[in-house]
């Protein structure tokens, strides 16, 4: 039972809808233009915790293949 409670928590959480206002999407795609412009337009949409959390680990992976440790 507690299982099937925390699933339902952690669902609800990962596919909470965006609810940043116009100017702090704007705010964090200028923050994220030096990464480029892709980067910055994904700022722009509306994307659940789960997409960002998925960018996040995808950064993550492209800065260690960039700068791997000796």
């Amino acid at each position: 039972m507690l299982i099937l409670l925390v699933a339902r928590a952690m669902y609800s959480l990962l596919t909470m809808p965006d609810r940043r206002a116009a100017t702090e999407r704007v705010g964090d795609a200028i923050h994220d233009l030096p990464k480029g412009v892709n980067k910055a337009q994904e700022q722009l949409k509306d994307r659940t915790p789960a997409q960002k959390l998925g960018d996040s680990v995808r950064d993550a992976e492209d800065n260690a293949k960039r700068f791997p440790n000796p």
